[in-house]
């Protein structure tokens, strides 16, 4: 699949819950509402649309939420999608998670096919931590990485960059990650959905990080890439990489592979835009066999944006969009 812009379209990121068992206070609202079932696709649902993109040639999915893991039953999503896993399928299946159902779920997720994991983690600090999740427990997510790591699956730790709560943590995040063989990618904060608070006292731009962070360690110049938009940098003194994600301070739209799929069949070809193609009602309809299902997602691709039109300033501190970041899956 190739967008209006050249750019080919591998990479499909699928949203299998809006629920989460925690509260980051730059992702939701405390007091959330959820969807109603009906609204929300079964997986038997799921796996048929991703087995659509993935006859259009994706090659990479990566399941989130959400928190995917909290989604009943999701490891069979999970089996399927690994069993397409090969020659003429998928090459990668991936997850992002929070990490507080891993130590029950990371034996599952590597016999489902699944190598590598990304691990939401802010913060090393439980006092910090429970603030920033709202009511979470840090040992319970740092129980469930050392399990994933325990059954094989490699793994990139990813933090919010955030102003004021976790910017003096990184130089012992990354001595961290190094010790334990983590990779550590770090991301700017976003302008999506109202989260009870002012995005300005949040937003750190990651220049200013990466800057502060040469002061200690020698960041290399790598070629490193893994699908996704961030930036990677070899840390000489620990031999582990660290990744910069920047939608603010610098748009990496001119190189983007990816769409996003909701839980309800809702369609992003932008996370940073409202236009989107609904497939709930496609799914549903018996008359809709899965050539008109592709015909559909090509239509949806040639209209995916140029980019994004992220904006945070003292001018600009309402969500450039109302969706949260947990309805369309990061």
């Amino acid at each position: 699949m190739i967008d209006p812009f050249g750019r080919r379209i591998s990479y499909l990121r699928v949203s299998v819950t809006d629920r989460c068992d925690l509260r980051c206070v730059y992702c939701m609202a405390e007091d959330m509402t959820f969807l109603p079932k009906r609204e929300v696709l079964t997986l038997e649902e799921l796996d048929r649309l991703c087995g659509a993109f993935i006859g259009l040639g994706v090659e990479k999915i990566r399941l989130t939420g959400g928190e995917p893991l909290v989604r009943k039953n999701v490891i069979a999503l999970f089996r399927s999608l690994g069993a397409r896993i090969g020659a003429g399928g998928l090459k990668e299946l991936t997850v992002t998670t929070n990490g507080t159902q891993l130590t029950h779920l990371a034996g599952d997720l590597h016999a489902a096919g699944v190598r590598r994991i990304n691990v939401s983690l802010d913060t090393l600090d439980p006092a910090a931590f429970k603030a920033v999740t709202r009511w979470g427990d840090i040992g319970r997510t740092l129980d469930g990485i050392f399990a994933a790591k325990a059954a094989g699956l490699a793994i990139k730790i990813n933090a919010v960059a955030l102003k004021g709560v976790n910017e003096g943590e990184y130089d012992r995040m990354l001595a961290w990650c190094g010790e334990h063989g983590f990779d550590l990618c770090l991301i700017e904060t976003m302008p999506m959905g109202e989260i009870g608070g002012d995005r300005t006292d949040q937003y750190l731009p990651l220049s200013l990080v990466r800057s502060r962070l040469r002061e200690h360690w020698t960041l290399q110049e790598t070629d490193y890439r893994t699908g996704g938009p961030a930036r990677y940098y070899t840390v000489k003194e620990t031999g582990r990489r660290i990744g910069f994600i920047t939608p603010m301070t610098h748009n990496f739209c001119e190189s983007c592979n990816r769409v996003r799929l909701t839980c309800t069949g809702t369609l992003y070809m932008c996370l940073g835009q409202d236009d989107a193609a609904d497939f709930r009602a496609l799914l549903r309809d018996p008359s809709v066999d899965d050539a008109a299902l592709q015909d559909a997602i090509r239509a949806a691709i040639a209209r995916k944006p140029k980019g994004h039109d992220f904006i945070i300033d003292r001018r600009h501190n309402r969500p450039s969009v109302g969706r949260h970041m947990s309805v369309t899956g990061g």
